[in-house]
């Protein structure tokens, strides 16, 4: 079996990926930086140590491997910076790019957002056909995705190395070492009242989105992007399905707009005089927002999974219960 590179091996979702790989029998490198531990140890998988943001690293990285699914990403959402989520999510995929006509790379699965499409309602939902909206567009994050992804179509258009996109939405799941997406959750454990926005996400269990990707590398058409989806929920019917899970009796308390509007005003302010918060009016535009999308085309044509979120967060809570778990959560 011929070795896939996975960049970003550390992260929630590749860490998820890399079990799905081996598990379907295929030999894996993780490119991970140095100093991060790596999600799994033998069995199929090598680690390689080095930065996405350097030309020489990733050439080595994608030396020797078959195919590359690209995960590496900046998601931070409290860096104040457009230019450092530039280098990171478009120079650092240009690397990839560049090293996969270099070594005559076959596949390559690039990872992108979902925001880089259209939202839609609920009866409506945004899909591949539907250009960014506001507020994604006044997102540096979704912003360098947007461009990275599509230099990467562009750049691969007329070469030997076919490229899929895959789009994940809000991911939930098992395996998150580092605690990211799952905050919304762990935030939520054992809380009697809980502040809440008014918007909405579409959610998808981690495994599900790992598998997505596993079948575009033989599924997924080449030049085409498929949104990773499943459903459609606002934050209030998301904690309504947590409280069923675990039976906890958290009071649900929404934010008003206004509020949070103040909130990300001044949390823009703080960011303009050199502080680092996650609070920015974008940021807080972004939580009043309905973000839902459709999964009709990767259901179809990557035969993407579709777990009840229910079940993702009661796998979720599991997972964080062991005892080291819930010790680096706090």
């Amino acid at each position: 079996m011929k070795t896939i590179l996975v960049t970003g091996a550390n992260g929630f979702l590749a860490a998820n990926t890399i079990l799905e790989l081996l598990a379907r029998g295929y030999k894996v490198k993780g490119m991970l930086r140095k100093g991060k531990s790596p999600p799994v140890a033998g069995n199929g998988f090598t680690p390689f140590y080095g930065k996405i943001t350097s030309e020489k690293d990733v050439s080595e990285a994608v030396k020797g491997c078959y195919t590359v699914i690209h995960v590496a990403a900046l998601t931070d959402q409290s860096v104040p910076c457009k230019r450092v989520y530039n280098e990171v999510n478009i120079n650092g995929t240009l690397n990839i790019v560049k090293a996969s006509v270099d070594h005559k790379i076959k596949k390559l699965v690039l990872i992108s957002t979902a925001n880089v499409f259209g939202h839609g309602t609920k009866d409506r939902p945004g899909n591949e056909t539907m250009p960014m909206r506001p507020p994604f567009t006044r997102s540096y994050y979704a912003l360098s995705k947007a461009q990275a992804q599509q230099l990467a179509l562009d750049s691969l258009k007329d070469t030997q190395t076919a490229l899929t996109v895959v789009c994940p939405t809000f991911m939930t799941g098992p395996n998150d070492h580092k605690i990211s997406s799952n905050r919304i959750i762990l935030r939520a454990l054992n809380r009697r009242i809980l502040f809440i926005p008014p918007g909405g996400k579409n959610f998808i269990h981690v495994k599900d989105a790992a598998a997505g990707i596993c079948n575009a590398l033989t599924m997924g058409k080449n030049g085409e992007c498929y949104l990773l989806a499943n459903e459609n929920l606002t934050y209030r019917e998301f904690y309504n399905k947590m409280a069923g899970v675990s039976r906890n009796r958290t009071i649900l308390v929404t934010i008003p707009k206004p509020l949070l509007y103040i909130a990300g005003l001044a949390g823009s302010l703080a960011r303009a005089a050199g502080v680092k918060t996650p609070v920015s009016l974008v940021n807080m535009q972004i939580l009043c927002t309905g973000n839902y999308y459709s999964s009709a085309k990767a259901v179809k044509e990557i035969k993407l999974p579709q777990t009840p979120v229910a079940e993702s967060i009661r796998e979720t809570i599991e997972w964080f219960a062991k005892p080291i778990r819930l010790h680096q959560a706090e």
